[in-house]
């Protein structure tokens, strides 16, 4: 078959050329940001190949600050022209919206500054083993073989393995009538491995996954070996097959033990879109809610006990979110957003900071070229602990250890919430003692983090990420990442899903 995928990305160093010629000089700061994609998508369901997917996108976004004003303007035609004519598209909304800017606490007064940056740098994505050395024969065969691992019983009703890689260059190219320019190139390369079984015995149906798509990362061939892709399908089939004699799960207040690809959700939805400095300045209200976090909380809000350390880290290689620089040009730093359980900052990238008032962060992102840049987490991780997995499961008398997420639900200010797992195991006076299907629980998130009484250490660490985040108006989908360890939490409301 062939490789549709094998050609090298779009040559960028004569596009960066164009972008800086096309750029104004006589405006308080412009940039534009080219964005280059090629995708591919590879699916075995039932032992059968679905149609081969390849996508490809590429596009410039023009913006310009001027006058109080911030103006942009998206396009394809990467011609001289075509940049020409987005510049005046920019230029023109820079225009529309000076004075008119919507501010922190004094809406509709604050002036929107530029970034006070030229960043100049570049960022490639560590890969040890280029995905391009493995044939596009040799990936279909090794989805077929975790096709045929899986359907291994006629109880496993529905089975798939995917495949998806990602490779992502931008350029940023900034200039403005302060005579300075700045230019930074970054190449991603992103991995997605995915894959599940459904068993059915009568009106009991459940599924197993690979992780529910968290285990995904930067990389090459070498991601799938970082989560055990090849192994995988066997114990997933076996799960799902499991959970079909399993007792439905427990109801009332227990301790419960997350492993880590059930708190990536729980880091996600109940810290990380709190956290977001636009969503609290009110931007998300009509779409996605607000926050239960008020701009007073920083720096002394208990959000969560002693043992909470949170950390905002664009560093970590190989993680789904990893960077050099945010679609601003922000360096990208490691913070703490929550230290020993002490609100510290907020997710906002430079333009939120202004209007806030408040620190941030280097994560102001956008999906595509089409897209502008808005207040996304990238790299949201809990720090390990001191105790061992072990010794946590020995520390819980009556609880459930519960594994990979599979509904959710959280209000509009993501305080209260309800999630559900795919697979719980039963913990009684300090052992695991059989498993549990349908395992849920539920709580208010300034509340259940107090609750954490227990954070594994760095053995459990587990390098993770959700490929789908989607947030603002026009809808942008984009990859965040997460790590956890596996984290104890008691008095925890608990309850099974046939209850």
């Amino acid at each position: 078959m062939t490789d549709l995928l094998s050609a090298p990305l779009l040559d960028t160093a004569p596009i960066a050329e164009r972008l800086r010629t096309a750029l104004p000089t006589d405006v308080e700061y412009a940039s534009a940001r080219l964005f280059d994609e090629r995708s591919e998508h590879l699916r075995v369901r039932q032992n059968h190949l679905e149609p081969i997917s390849n996508e490809f996108d590429t596009g410039v976004m023009i913006s310009i600050w001027d006058g109080g004003g911030l103006g942009y303007a998206a396009t394809a035609d990467l011609s001289e022209a075509g940049l020409a004519r987005a510049v005046d598209r920019a230029r023109h909304w820079a225009l529309v919206t000076a004075g008119h800017m919507v501010g922190g606490s004094n809406e509709g007064a604050a002036a929107i500054a530029p970034p006070p940056h030229h960043p100049t740098g570049t960022y490639n994505s560590p890969v040890e083993v280029s995905w391009d050395s493995m044939p596009l024969d040799d990936r279909l065969e090794l989805l077929h073989q975790q096709s045929r691992l899986l359907g291994v019983d006629d109880r496993i009703v529905d089975w798939a393995a995917g495949l998806t890689r990602r490779s992502v260059d931008t350029v940023l190219v900034t200039a403005g009538k302060d005579g300075q320019c700045g230019e930074v190139q970054q190449r991603f390369e992103f991995v997605y491995p995915g894959m599940r079984a459904t068993a059915n015995e009568g009106t009991n149906t459940q599924t197993r996954t690979f992780g529910a798509n968290a285990f995904c990362g930067q990389g090459g061939a070498e991601v799938l070996g970082r989560f055990g892709f090849g192994d995988a399908a066997s114990r997933v089939a076996d799960e799902a097959l499991e959970l079909l004699s399993a007792p439905n799960c427990p109801d009332g207040v227990m301790d419960i033990l997350l492993a880590p690809d059930q708190m990536v959700l729980q880091i996600h939805e109940s810290i990380g879109h709190p956290l977001e400095l636009d969503r609290i300045l009110g931007d998300e209200r009509n779409y996605a809610g607000t926050s239960f976090v008020t701009p007073d909380m920083f720096g002394s809000f208990r959000y969560g006990s002693e043992l909470l350390n949170v950390t905002f880290d664009p560093t970590v290689p190989g993680q789904l979110a990893s960077y050099g620089f945010d679609d601003d040009g922000s360096p990208a730093t490691k913070q703490h957003l929550i230290e020993n359980g002490v609100l510290q900052r907020g997710l906002g990238g430079a333009v939120s900071q202004q209007r806030s008032g408040l620190d941030g962060v280097s994560n102001s992102r956008a999906a595509s070229w089409n897209r502008p840049p808005i207040d996304r987490m990238a790299n949201l991780n809990v720090e390990p602990g001191d105790s061992t997995v072990e010794e946590l499961i020995a520390s819980i008398d009556d609880g459930v250890y519960m594994h990979t997420n599979n509904s959710w639900s959280i209000d509009d200010s993501r305080n209260k919430f309800q999630f559900n797992c795919e697979y719980g195991q039963r913990i009684e006076n300090g052992e695991i003692v059989g498993t549990v299907r349908n395992p849920g629980y539920r709580g208010i998130s300034r509340n259940f983090w107090t609750n954490l009484t227990g954070v594994a250490d760095a053995n459990s660490f587990t390098v993770m990420g959700t490929p789908n985040c989607g947030k603002g108006e026009l809808n942008q989908m984009i990859g965040t990442g997460h790590a956890s360890p596996a984290c104890k939490f008691s008095d925890i409301e608990v309850f099974g899903g046939e209850s």
